[in-house]
């Protein structure tokens, strides 16, 4: 059994009245189950040449037969300009635009019908993808 681990910290001495400062750490766990997540994609790493959508993870990959996955995906924009963003939905449900150095990580099913896909808005960019898995 795999054990992994997510952490988040949050620091910031200037955007609330008060310092803020927290972290949380959280094990991933297959559904349902005390069983740590055993699988990954690896880190990987796509140049879109072009700007506009497609898909990053199919469902067809991850889908169990009932439904019960608890995969983990983590996306990354590495660009460094300002206006390239990367525009993140499952089918047609928008989960949120990466801005420059943005990234983000979230629960997925892999459900049919929920490909997860980007959608760049510049030539040549960047983005960084992981799925942890059952």
């Amino acid at each position: 059994m795999a054990t992994t681990n997510a952490t988040i910290t949050i620091n910031s001495s200037d955007l609330t009245g008060d310092p803020l400062a927290f972290s949380t750490t959280t094990t991933l766990y297959k559904a349902e189950q005390t069983v740590g997540l055993e699988n990954t994609s690896g880190m990987g790493r796509t140049t879109y040449a072009a700007a506009g959508q497609t898909t990053l993870f199919a469902d067809a990959n991850y889908a169990a037969v009932d439904g019960s996955n608890a995969h983990k995906v983590y996306i990354a924009n590495k660009s460094t300009d300002a206006v390239q963003s990367v525009l993140i939905t499952v089918e047609a449900q928008v989960l949120g635009k990466l801005y420059a150095g943005d990234w983000m990580f979230f629960p997925w099913t892999g459900l049919d019908g929920t490909d997860i896909k980007v959608t760049t808005s510049h030539t040549n960019m960047v983005v960084e993808h992981m799925i942890i898995s059952e």
